[in-house]
């Protein structure tokens, strides 16, 4: 455990030392404030006309993990791939951590940096709370806000492992794209037109346990166990890609 999070400490420090974390983080930053201002925007216009409804978190949270889809690839594409690089691989091949240490230690300062960012958008909903009377749905929050933190984990689960597997930054951000591109909106697809097992693909389907459940204030333990199995794959690619290197 102490390895684990030794190697989390740093990764979580080498965020704020890369431009590539601020840009992710402004832009995330920015969509989210542009849609909660306009989301706020039309609740009072509405609100004088007596027609519209009181705004939620889900807005904010669906936006949210649209733009993890896009930003996690850059946020994981040199965990593991940029130690190949700077030839800092063989060192930790043979320092005393095991592969599995490194890889979820790896994940891990991952993570922290975005509940770090997850934190700071909490500012949307407290200020929703004090717009609306008696105040914001607080299961809905609390659904939302877990699903954002379920999806963030799937997602550095699936990017981790795929940097571990190759040795090219880009390569691995390409990569880790379009497996988003794919869980996300196409493998969805096949389940409206394929007669027999249309089911599985729906339930590969990522969106559909945050959009359709999670979002909206509905918990169900099948969603918990598809995105925890989804980063417990992740990790054990990229477990076993170490492993692979190791005994090259």
């Amino acid at each position: 455990m102490r390895n684990i999070w030794t190697i989390a400490k740093r990764e979580y420090d080498n965020y704020f030392n890369s431009p590539i974390a601020y840009v992710v983080a402004f832009a995330i930053l920015l969509v989210l404030g542009i849609i909660f201002g306009l989301n706020v925007f039309f609740f009072t216009q509405n609100a004088f006309q007596n027609f519209g409804s009181a705004p939620d978190v889900s807005a904010i949270t669906g936006a949210f993990v649209f733009m993890l889809v896009l930003s996690v690839p850059a946020l994981t594409m040199r965990l593991v791939s940029e130690e190949t690089r700077m030839g800092t691989m063989e060192l930790l091949l043979t320092a005393p951590v095991r592969d599995a240490e490194l890889i979820i230690g790896k994940w891990l300062g991952a993570f922290l940096f975005l509940l770090s960012l997850i934190a700071v958008t909490l500012v949307y909903p407290i200020i929703l709370n004090n717009l609306v009377s008696p105040g914001i749905d607080l299961r809905v929050l609390l659904s939302a806000y877990l699903g954002v933190i379920l999806l963030s984990s799937a997602f550095l689960g699936i990017g981790v492992g795929i940097s571990a597997t190759f040795s090219n930054q880009i390569a691995a951000f390409f990569i880790t794209l379009i497996t988003f591109v794919f869980l996300w909106w196409l493998v969805g697809f096949p389940a409206s037109v394929v007669p027999v097992g249309g089911g599985v693909f729906t339930y590969l389907d990522m969106k559909s346990h945050f959009y359709n459940t999670l979002n909206v204030g509905v918990i169900q333990l099948g969603d918990l166990v598809y995105y925890i199995s989804i980063t417990a794959l992740g990790l054990f690619v990229g477990t076993t890609a170490i492993e692979i290197r190791r005994w090259r």
